[in-house]
């Protein structure tokens, strides 16, 4: 029996998760899990664990490490109860020699013994803080996406893994910027304050109503598009790098944990 996205606002990370797990929702979660930190996926066998390790410490930006798995072993124990992130995930993609092969809502068949899981850190979690702040977003009012784009910014490459970073973008009032760029700021584990306000040209987007991932938002009239770098950048450097395997979140449909948003340290103690 499937679910809508209006019946799980306000739920509890345990319900939203099984929703999850029972392929009961598969869209987005963006206005889901208020007060807990969301996370962007990528898994990868572990011969080549380190060297993204070392592409997320390089690049804190698009890429803040806030969990890792255990060899092999699926279950995120440091982000909270009884995370198994085969199928606590509304979608997920697979790549293969860096194609996007296909999409699902559950990797329990793709498991394999040398996996490594790395979850990252979502710009949905200051979402909230946004909205408490009375800044509206246009993409949670409507029930879509945000929208993402790849950019001109490079990264700072490590092993095979480089590329540009992805960000994503909301319409904000330029009234309310420097609000916007203060809240953002206290949440560096999700991505932290905007990196570009303004003329999209100016970061390499010429067409910033045709995203490369996510749903394009219209041009609201007094507001100006405000970019934060995107945990999405991993897919862009997954598919250079030509992995075998890969697998990571579909974008905007990420890994809710029990962590607090504004934890300093994003490791769950029962």
């Amino acid at each position: 029996m499937s679910v809508d996205y209006q019946s799980l606002r306000g739920r509890s990370p345990e319900t939203l998760r099984a929703a999850f797990r029972a392929g009961a929702y598969t869209s987005h979660t963006a206005g889901l899990g208020a007060g807990l930190l969301q996370a962007n996926l990528a898994i990868m066998p572990e011969r080549y664990a380190l060297d993204f390790m070392r592409f997320c410490q390089r690049n804190p930006k698009p890429c803040p490490l806030t969990g890792v798995s255990d060899t092999g072993n699926p279950m995120m124990f440091t982000l909270g109860r009884d995370i198994d992130i085969r199928h606590d995930v509304p979608a997920y993609n697979v790549y293969r020699d860096g194609v996007l092969a296909e999409s699902t809502t559950d990797i329990t068949a793709l498991w394999q013994d040398d996996f490594v899981a790395f979850a990252l850190g979502c710009s949905f979690t200051f979402e909230h803080a946004l909205e408490k702040a009375g800044i509206s977003l246009w993409h949670i009012r409507n029930n879509t996406t945000v929208p993402m784009y790849r950019t001109n910014i490079e990264t700072t490459p490590a092993g095979p893994f480089s590329g540009p970073m992805v960000v994503s973008m909301r319409m904000i009032d330029p009234v309310r910027l420097e609000q916007v760029q203060t809240i953002c700021r206290r949440y560096p584990l999700a991505h932290g304050a905007p990196v570009h306000w303004g003329d999209p040209t100016e970061i390499g987007i010429a067409n910033a109503d045709g995203p490369d991932w996510g749903d394009p938002v219209p041009q609201e009239p007094g507001k100006i598009p405000v970019f934060w770098a995107c945990g999405v950048t991993p897919q862009a450097a997954v598919a250079r790098a030509k992995l075998p395997i890969c697998i990571t979140h579909k974008p905007g449909h990420m890994l809710i944990t029990d962590i607090a948003e504004d934890a300093e340290v994003p490791v769950f103690r029962p």
